[in-house]
């Protein structure tokens, strides 16, 4: 068996997305992105009172990246990972783990935006830097796939690399655009199309983090 514990809009939906595309059976329990994370039956599952948290095995895991990590290891015939002695094993680590770099930007500006609700909590400093640094990382990903071969993160495929990447430009796009950044913004188009994708966000019905498309830096 297999549960996932997931808020709408969190670094849970990468681990979402990855289960979708994976397409193996697997239970979702959402959670509310709240205080109620903090009670002792969720510090049990999660000791650090976030999302996600993968019941797996009799076991439980937290991490996005370790997340991810195992279940490519678990279902190598998915070809979503690049197991120890393949040639991408490297370059996908790499990618998969600069998912947080751009989240944790994110995660600033979420709380600067989101969740300081008095202004004078607020920085208008810090919500400009954390942008342009997010755009720094734009930067980045527009120059790799630049390259010739570069459909994707990885020449080969589609990975769990572009899973990790596309679930943080996601939630990124809230306070930075893409649109001066042409190459990423057609490889997100291409990620948002996939079905499971679709499935991994939020319905009409669900209460997201998030009241807004875009958040526009602080005056």
């Amino acid at each position: 068996m297999i549960r996932l514990h997931h808020a709408h809009q969190t670094r849970s939906m990468r681990s979402l997305w990855l289960l979708y595309e994976l397409d193996i059976p697997f239970e979702i329990a959402i959670q509310p992105f709240d205080k109620s994370l903090r009670r002792p039956e969720y510090l049990a599952i999660n000791p650090a009172g976030r999302v996600p948290a993968l019941e797996i095995d009799g076991t439980t895991m937290f991490e996005t990246g370790a997340i991810t990590e195992y279940l490519c290891e678990q279902y190598p015939d998915k070809g979503l990972g690049r197991l120890p002695g393949d040639p991408e094993r490297r370059e996908w680590l790499v990618w998969v783990h600069f998912s947080e770099t751009i989240s944790q930007h994110t995660a600033t500006l979420t709380q600067q935006h989101v969740m300081l609700y008095e202004d004078h909590m607020r920085s208008p400093i810090v919500t400009k830097l954390e942008a342009k640094r997010l755009e720094k990382c734009y930067a980045a990903l527009e120059a790799h796939l630049s390259t010739p071969g570069h459909t994707y993160l990885l020449k080969s495929r589609f990975s769990a690399a572009d899973i990790s990447v596309g679930q943080a430009i996601y939630m990124s796009r809230h306070f930075a655009l893409t649109d001066a950044f042409p190459v990423l913004t057609a490889w997100y188009d291409t990620l948002t199309e996939r079905p499971a994708f679709k499935a991994a966000l939020p319905g009409p019905q669900d209460t997201g983090l998030y009241d807004r498309d875009f958040y526009p830096v602080l005056a």
